[in-house]
């Protein structure tokens, strides 16, 4: 559930605060409304079969008794939130995995100041929940669910290996059958609870799990004016006589030239999947083994199925076959790892994003800075394979992430303030390829931090300036300081001084000392956000760099900076207004 998306979430209350409550979040989710009736049960009753989601302003109690004889299927059912009347809990009470309810009641937390109550055996220990990973799934959720909470030895057996999140110690990866998977007679018993990930079509027992993962693309080409009922039937025959699961399919593909073919289209609609359309030289270009030079007359390329089921790679596991206006193949393409580059904020919980600590729990393979792992480890799911590393290791966890996301891992690589800001992004990124997928998860900057703690210093143009000559030349870096004194920015610097590099501070000050009065000001905050954290402010005469440490970070004012009321301010123009 995304409370800013398209999803209409209903907001029912009986009370003025309540009523109050729910203007809160109709004012920050755009398809969130209030909805009325001619009782509180008549509204809450009009919300649950209008809306996708329901945030109820009642008694839990009330809530239970109006809407049990509703419930059909957690499948399809809203969710369902309760608050209280003053708002101390959201409580997560109907479709928390798939209704979205355990994540809207964060939201509603969020907003509210409210606890949220969730009280989904997985989510409580800490556990990512089988229907929850975006993959259909099918099979014995509830009995796989328990078997995993209560430690009991379950096997996990992929075709592939695909980016999913960390799994406890007790889920163990067990080799893939060449085959489909037996499952034995009776009940599964004999083979114990299992997790299998494939595309391929298996029996599933009471003992089983299958996830879908998204490995499946299937090219169509048609002739126009085909219809959706002949594409999907050529579609399911061909899926069926390979022993392969629709629900696998990552999408349809085709030559751009079909991008508007309603048949095809319809199709992709019905099925949830997108269309991805190619030029017919981008199809032109890929090695198919069935080539028709019909089909070049026609429209240009030898192939449309199977190029467009094989561009980007991937085995074709059915050759085109046809119908009388359409053709389908179908290709198996490789998982794509994982790679988030995840910035940790400058140290304090509060200052961390939830999207950082969301990528946190996705991944199962952490890499990062010892000491920077060491602030997150109580976010880690049970099972997450932790790689950690002392300072001056930089290139080797940048390899080592990317490595593991290349394998087809789910990773996050780990760095304070925000990772693209002289941090892991950049020496990652610099090794990965177009095989993984890269989220970028920004963070508050120390010298953000360090800005509001010292007041409002970066109101006009600014330069950030690391003076550790490790990687750049001090020739390099002096030239920089340089511009950046005569240019009149406010400047940021970070690595400002350390016990094998004490004497570059001082030479940076002293090329912005020639360029700025000796009474611009000069904040200096070492451990912003953290235990010890300690706020200085002087000028560029006064300034002594011996108070200066790896974990400072100084601000050197502009012309224009001044101190107000002991803050440093910079205006946002170039003349000074009082």
């Amino acid at each position: 559930m995304a409370p800013s998306g398209g999803p209409t979430i209903g907001l029912v209350a009986a009370t003025a605060a309540g009523r109050r409550h729910a203007r809160v979040l109709a004012a920050a989710w755009p398809h969130a409304r209030l909805v009325d009736g001619e009782s509180v049960a008549d509204a809450l009753r009009a919300a649950w079969a209008d809306c996708d989601a329901v945030v109820a302003f009642l008694a839990t109690g009330a809530v239970v008794r109006i809407l049990g004889p509703l419930l059909a299927d957690k499948r399809t059912d809203p969710a369902v939130v309760v608050v209280d009347e003053v708002a101390r809990h959201a409580i997560a009470l109907l479709g928390g995995h798939a209704g979205g309810a355990n994540a809207l009641a964060v939201e509603v937390g969020a907003l509210l100041d409210a606890r949220p109550v969730v009280s989904t055996a997985t989510d409580a220990a800490g556990l990512p929940g089988l229907d929850t990973l975006g993959w259909p799934v099918e099979g014995a959720v509830a009995a796989v669910t328990r078997a995993i909470l209560d430690g009991e030895p379950v096997a996990l057996i992929a075709d592939a290996t695909w980016p999913l999140p960390a799994l406890p110690p007790n889920v163990r990866p067990a080799p893939a059958p060449d085959g489909p998977p037996p499952t034995g007679s009776g009940t599964g018993r004999e083979h114990g609870h299992r997790i299998l990930v494939t595309d391929r079509v298996v029996p599933v027992d009471d003992w089983t799990v299958v996830l879908r993962p998204p490995s499946l693309v299937a090219g169509v080409g048609s002739s126009r004016g085909v219809t959706a009922a002949e594409v999907t039937g050529l579609l399911h025959r061909a899926l069926a006589e390979a022993g392969l699961s629709a629900a696998s399919l990552r999408c349809l593909a085709s030559v751009d030239l079909k991008a508007d073919e309603a048949g095809i289209v319809a199709t992709a609609d019905a099925l949830g999947v997108p269309l991805e359309t190619a030029t017919v030289a981008e199809l032109a270009g890929v090695d198919v083994p069935h080539p028709s030079e019909v089909v070049r007359a026609a429209v240009g390329t030898p192939s449309v199925a199977e190029a467009a089921a094989l561009r980007g790679g991937g085995t074709l596991l059915v050759p085109k076959t046809a119908s009388a206006m359409a053709t389908v193949a179908v290709a198996r393409h490789a998982p794509r790892g994982r790679l988030a580059i995840v910035g940790l904020g400058p140290g304090a919980a509060d200052l961390r994003t939830p999207r950082a600590v969301a990528e946190l729990r996705r991944a199962a393979v952490v890499v990062g800075l010892d000491q920077y792992v060491d602030q997150v480890r109580d976010l880690l799911r049970p099972g997450t394979r932790i790689l950690a590393s002392g300072l001056g290791a930089e290139e080797e966890r940048a390899r080592a992430a990317v490595a593991e996301a290349t394998a087809g891992h789910a990773v996050a690589l780990v760095g304070s303030g925000d990772a693209g800001v002289y941090a892991m992004a950049s020496p990652a990124l610099d090794h990965a390829d177009d095989r993984i997928d890269v989220v970028g998860v920004p963070g508050v900057t120390a010298a953000l931090a360090a800005s509001a703690l010292l007041g409002a210093p970066l109101g006009h143009d600014h330069a950030y300036l690391s003076l550790s000559d490790l990687h750049t030349p001090w020739e390099v870096i002096a030239r920089r300081v340089a511009a950046a004194a005569e240019g009149d920015f406010v400047a940021l610097l970070y690595n400002p001084r350390s016990r094998a590099r004490d004497w570059q501070l001082g030479a940076a000050l002293a090329s912005f000392a020639a360029h700025r009065p000796p009474e611009t000001p000069v904040g200096v905050v070492r451990n912003a956000s953290r235990p010890g954290e300690r706020v200085h402010l002087a000028t560029l005469a006064t300034l002594d760099p011996a108070l200066v440490d790896m974990y400072s970070v100084v601000v050197v004012g502009s012309s224009q900076t001044r101190v107000v009321a002991g803050r440093m301010v910079t205006p946002r123009g170039y003349t000074w207004r009082r």
